[in-house]
């Protein structure tokens, strides 16, 4: 592990769980940042978000638990085979990273439905894209559409040894698709077949409705005291 400048936020309510402060190191800004060295954060529990690469660091809680599914051990639920099965429906493209309208239209779309009174609901266009983007690792925009409807975006990290899953959003119009779910998937699938080992999910909370999708893809591991390992929900907390 290279050595890598830090600082600490203020800290602040925690956005995922009542009644906690939060706290995270960030990589200094004046550090030169680059797709194999965010890989090597990456496998120490960090993550990114535009530009700032973070990672929970609050003195009372340990709950954020970064999260990772070994791609070629994955095997799919009865019902996540039963929502692959609506690939027919479902047309892919994958494109670098650029600010669309039609992309930043369904995003509000997303927040103002999904995530009503959150700050993300009111992000201008340039707030949008700097959340998203990264002008130092290969992100993808993923697109999803259904018959000739755009209904999903997947903004995907590809790195050396892995993907990694920043951040989705779709139409809640076309919400009974599981459209998120389905996006795991095919990410899963697209780095079996970029031969990438590893498929990150970012942090998992014990008790945060919001997070609880992603203990759905099994087996996978976590990452606690500072080593990866098979993930046991009774260990969140």
């Amino acid at each position: 592990m290279i050595s890598i400048p830090l600082f600490l936020n203020q800290e602040h309510k925690c956005g995922y769980l009542d009644n906690r402060i939060e706290q995270s190191a960030f990589v200094h800004p004046d550090c030169s940042l680059s797709g194999p060295i965010y890989s090597q954060l990456l496998e120490h529990g960090f993550r990114r978000s535009g530009d700032l690469v973070y990672k929970p660091l609050c003195r009372q809680c340990s709950a954020c638990i970064p999260v990772r599914i070994a791609v070629d051990d994955f095997r799919p639920s009865r019902s996540q085979k039963r929502i692959l099965r609506n690939e027919r429906l479902v047309s892919v493209k994958v494109k670098s990273q650029a600010f669309e309208q039609i992309h930043y239209d369904l995003y509000l779309k997303y927040q103002q439905t999904r995530h009503t009174g959150g700050g993300m609901a009111d992000s201008d266009p340039e707030e949008y894209f700097n959340f998203l983007s990264s002008s130092w690792c290969n992100s993808l925009f993923v697109e999803f559409y259904l018959d000739d409807t755009l209904v999903a975006i997947a903004v995907v990290d590809q790195l050396n040894n892995a993907l990694s899953a920043v951040y989705t959003f779709f139409d809640p119009e076309f919400s009974k698709y599981s459209l998120g779910t389905y996006a795991v998937l095919w990410q899963i699938q697209y780095a079996q077949k970029l031969h990438l080992p590893w498929l990150y999910l970012g942090y998992w909370i014990k008790g945060c409705q919001k997070m609880s999708y992603k203990s759905k893809f099994r087996p996978f591991q976590a990452y606690i005291d500072e080593e990866w390992r098979q993930f046991d929900e009774d260990e969140g907390g």
